[in-house]
C-alpha cells in the first residue's frame, strides 16, 4: 500500500468517511452502569505536592506534576500505590519499562512518567486504566511477579508452603469463574494430557467457561504449576496448556532473510540477505516442540541441512548446527515464561566469499573493458562526426554586417544574435569555422586598439580570447556545436550606457509590492500567490474544525512573507513563541499560540518563490472527542471497514481491530498512545496479503489507521 505523506490530498469520499467513523469513537455513547473492570483514576491517591493537569480533561487519564525527579517519584508512587493494596508486577519480556503497572481485584492500572523539560527537579505522573482480560489470582506477599493479563501468563514466588499455596489457588481461581478441567471437556484435545505429574509439585489444568471479562474471546485452558523450593516457599506459574497452543506453525514475513514463525513477540533482524552476517530473534508463543519442526521444514525448503548439535549457551535448550551451499549457521531455542526463544545466525563460507570476490572482480573487469571499449567507439564516432561537420564550415575571411548596433562588429553570417547591453553579454552562432571566426575578431578588435592576451586554448573546434582596452575587458569562446559555431562574449567592454540606464530605469519604475491579505480566506494568506490549498478535519455534527492545514506559494522573499504573517497572526490574537523559533533567507518555523490551540508556520523557498505551511489545531474540539493524546506522545485511533477482523503490530504491541470497529455498530475502535518518532506497522488481515508500512509522528498528534475492505490501511492526521 503506498505511503500517504502529510499534505497529500487523499479524496473527498475517504477524508469525511474516515473523519466520521473515528470521531464516532469518541463520542459517548448511551448511558450505561459502571464497568466494574475499570478503576476510576480520578479517586486514586496522588503523591505529596501533586498538582494536576486541568488543561485536558480525560475521564480515564489522570496527570500531575510533582517536585521531584522521575527515579524518585517512580519510586514514590510504587510504595503509595503498594499501600492502597494495589500490587506492582512487569510484562514477561518487558522488565526494563520506566512505566509501572499495578493489578487490584480484576482491575488493572499504569503508571508512566516523563522528566518536565527544564526541570529536573520537576516531574509528570499519569494514571491509566488498564482491563485485565484474563484474571487470575495474586498470592498475598509473593514477590518477582511477572503478569500478562492477554493469555494470561503469571509468574511468581509465593511466600507460602505447597499445600498452602495449593490451597489458595484452590479457593480463589474458583472464586473469580475457574474451574478444574474435566477428561470429557478436554478431549478436544487430542494430547491432553490431565494426570501429567511435577516433580516435588503438583500440576492443576483450569477452564473458564465463560470466556474472557469482556466476552470478546473463548478463553483457552490454562495449567497451574506449583513446585516447593527450597526455602520453603513455592514456585508459581500459571500459563496456557501447552496442548491447546498450535502443534503446525505457519510462516510469518521474513527477517534479515531468515524464517519466523507467527506469532511472535520482540522479533528483530540484524542484516538482509544479501549480508555476510545476518541474524534474527524472536520469542514465540508456541512450544519448543512445534518450533523445532517449524524450522525443520523451513529451513529443509530453503536447502539448508542440520550438522548436529551444538554446545548449548545459557538459556538454550536446543542448539543445532545448520548449513547451506554458501552458509554456515546456529539455531538456538529456549524458553522464557511462556515464550520459545529464537535465534537463528548465518554466515556466509570463506569459499562462498572468495567466490563472490572472484566474480564481482571479473564483473568489474568486464564491465570496465565493455565501457572502455564503448567509450573509444564513441570518441571514434564523435571525431568522425566533428571532422565531416568541419569540412561543412566555411574558412573564407569574413566581412562586419554593416548595420550592427553591437559594441564589437558581427561578422556578416552571424545568426540568432542575442545582445544584452545592460549586462555585457552577447551570443550567435555562424556556419564559419572556429579558424574564421577567430580571425575576424583579432583582426577587427585589433585594428579597434583592443589588445588580445595571450590563450593557450587554440584549437581547430574551439578557441578563447581575451581583449583589453582603456580598463575594460572582453572575453570570448568560440567553439564548434555540431554543424555551427557558438560565439560567447561577455565584459565590460559590451556594456552600453544606454542600455544599462534603461534597465536601472525599468527596475525603479517595478517596486515591491506589499503583501495584502485575502479576506475570502480562513487563514492568512497573501492575495499576491501562485498556488494555494486549504485543508480542514471536522467532527460530524459540529463546525468547529480539529485541525487546519493551509499551504501556499508566494512570489516574494521569505522576509517579507515572514513579516506579513507575523503582523496578520498578532491581528488574530495569535501569540508567537519565542523559544524555538528559527529563520534564516531560505528556511523559517515559528511556534504560536492561538486562541483554539497550538500552531506553527513553516517558510521555505522553492522555485523562486516562498512555500507557506500553516498549521492550526483545535485543542478543546480534540479533547471532546477523545483525541489528545497523552503529555509528550502520539495518539493512534484504528477502525476497520472491512468484514474480517485485522491485527496491526506496531511498536511491539498488536492491536485487534474487530471488523466494523470505529464504525456505527461498534463505535469504540482501539486507542494506542506512542513516544514520537518513526514506526513500521505490519496489518494481517484473513484471506489479503500482509502489509508493512511506515508511519512518522510526533508529539501532539492524532492519527487515524482506518482499515480498508480490502485489506489496506488509510492513515490521516486528525490534530
Amino acid at each position: 500500500m503506498p505511503m500517504i505523506r502529510r499534505g497529500t490530498q487523499v479524496p473527498a469520499r475517504w477524508l469525511l468517511l474516515a473523519c466520521g467513523i473515528l470521531a464516532m469513537a469518541g463520542a459517548s455513547g448511551p448511558a450505561r452502569g459502571a464497568d466494574e473492570g475499570i478503576v476510576d483514576v480520578h479517586k486514586l491517591p496522588r503523591l505529596e505536592g501533586a498538582t494536576e493537569d486541568t488543561s485536558r480533561a480525560d475521564p480515564h487519564r489522570v496527570v500531575y506534576s510533582v517536585p521531584t525527579a522521575v527515579t524518585v517519584t517512580s519510586d514514590a508512587a510504587r510504595k503509595l500505590l503498594s499501600a492502597e493494596g494495589w500490587v506492582p508486577y512487569v510484562y514477561p519480556l518487558d522488565e526494563k519499562s520506566t512505566s509501572l503497572s499495578f493489578k487490584k481485584g480484576r482491575q488493572g492500572l499504569r503508571v508512566s512518567f516523563t522528566q518536565t523539560r527544564g526541570r529536573p527537579d520537576q516531574s509528570a505522573v499519569s494514571y491509566t486504566p488498564n482491563r485485565i482480560y484474563s484474571n487470575v489470582p495474586f498470592p498475598d506477599g509473593a514477590t518477582e511477579l511477572v503478569f500478562d493479563e492477554t493469555r494470561p501468563y503469571l509468574g511468581c514466588i509465593a511466600p507460602g508452603t505447597l499445600d498452602a499455596t495449593a490451597a489458595f489457588f484452590t479457593r480463589e481461581m474458583a472464586t473469580i469463574g475457574w474451574r478444574k478441567l474435566t477428561l470429557e471437556a478436554a478431549a478436544r484435545w487430542p494430547n491432553a494430557d490431565l494426570g501429567e505429574t511435577v516433580p516435588n509439585g503438583v500440576r492443576v489444568f483450569y477452564e473458564h467457561p465463560g470466556g474472557d471479562t469482556t466476552q470478546f474471546y473463548k478463553q483457552k485452558p490454562v495449567m497451574l504449576t506449583l513446585t516447593r523450593r527450597e526455602d520453603g516457599r513455592t514456585n508459581v506459574e500459571i500459563r496456557v496448556a501447552p496442548f491447546a497452543l498450535p502443534e503446525v506453525l505457519e510462516a510469518d514475513d521474513d527477517m534479515a532473510g531468515l524464517p519466523r514463525p507467527k506469532p511472535t513477540r520482540s522479533a528483530r533482524g540484524l542484516g538482509s540477505t544479501n549480508s555476510n552476517k545476518r541474524e534474527m530473534s524472536a520469542a514465540a508463543m508456541a512450544e519448543l516442540p512445534a518450533v523445532l519442526a517449524f524450522y525443520r521444514r523451513e529451513l529443509a525448503a530453503r536447502g539448508w541441512q542440520e550438522d548436529g548439535n551444538a554446545p548449548l549457551a545459557s538459556g538454550d535448550e536446543v542448539a543445532v548446527r545448520i548449513s547451506s551451499a554458501e552458509e554456515t549457521g546456529m539455531l538456538r531455542l529456549g524458553r522464557k515464561y511462556d515464550f520459545t526463544m529464537i535465534n537463528v545466525t548465518a554466515q556466509v563460507k570463506e569459499s562462498a566469499l572468495a567466490a563472490r570476490a572472484r566474480a564481482k572482480k571479473e564483473a568489474d573487469a568486464r564491465f570496465l573493458g565493455d565501457a572502455l571499449s564503448a567509450a573509444q567507439q564513441l570518441i571514434a564516432a564523435d571525431e568522425s562526426r566533428r571532422k565531416a561537420q568541419s569540412a561543412s564550415l566555411s574558412d573564407a575571411p569574413l566581412n562586419a554586417l554593416s548595420d550592427s548596433k553591437t559594441p564589437v562588429p558581427l561578422p556578416e553570417n552571424a545568426e540568432s544574435v542575442n545582445f544584452e547591453g545592460g549586462n555585457g553579454r552577447l551570443e550567435f552562432s555562424s556556419a564559419s569555422s572556429v579558424k574564421a571566426l577567430s580571425t575576424f575578431y583579432r583582426s577587427a578588435l585589433k585594428s579597434s586598439g583592443w589588445k588580445e592576451q595571450p590563450s593557450v586554448i587554440n584549437q581547430p573546434n574551439m578557441a578563447v580570447m581575451a581583449f583589453s582596452k582603456g580598463g575594460k575587458s572582453i572575453s570570448m569562446t568560440v567553439m564548434q556545436m555540431g554543424p555551427k559555431v557558438n560565439v560567447r562574449a561577455d565584459g565590460s567592454g559590451l556594456v552600453t550606457e544606454a542600455a544599462k540606464a534603461a534597465s536601472s530605469a525599468e527596475a525603479q519604475a517595478k517596486p515591491s509590492e506589499p503583501l495584502k491579505p485575502d479576506s475570502e480566506s480562513p487563514l492568512p494568506v497573501p492575495t499576491q500567490r501562485s498556488s494555494k490549498s486549504l485543508g480542514t478535519s471536522k467532527i460530524p455534527g459540529s463546525d468547529a474544525p480539529l485541525r487546519r492545514e493551509l499551504t501556499a506559494s508566494v512570489p516574494a522573499p521569505l522576509d517579507d512573507v515572514l513579516a506579513f504573517y507575523r503582523a496578520e497572526l498578532s491581528k488574530l490574537g495569535w501569540q508567537e513563541k519565542t523559544n524555538g523559533a528559527a529563520a534564516s533567507a531560505e528556511h523559517a518555523q515559528i511556534e504560536f499560540t492561538s486562541p483554539q490551540g497550538p500552531a506553527v508556520l513553516k517558510l521555505g523557498r522553492a522555485k523562486g518563490e516562498t512555500t507557506v505551511t500553516l498549521v492550526q489545531k483545535n485543542a478543546d474540539a480534540a479533547a471532546k472527542a477523545d483525541m489528545m493524546p497523552k503529555p509528550g506522545q502520539a495518539r493512534l485511533m484504528f477502525g476497520n471497514m472491512g468484514p474480517k477482523e485485522a491485527s496491526l503490530t506496531i511498536n511491539r504491541q498488536t492491536v485487534k481491530i474487530a471488523a466494523g470497529a470505529g464504525g456505527p455498530q461498534s463505535p469504540k475502535g482501539p486507542i494506542l498512545d506512542l513516544p514520537p518518532g518513526k514506526y513500521q506497522y505490519a496489518l494481517r488481515v484473513d484471506g489479503h496479503p500482509a502489509r508493512t508500512e511506515t508511519l512518522a509522528v510526533a508529539a501532539g498528534e492524532a492519527w487515524g489507521l482506518m482499515v480498508g475492505p480490502s485489506g489496506d490501511v488509510l492513515p490521516l492526521q486528525m490534530y
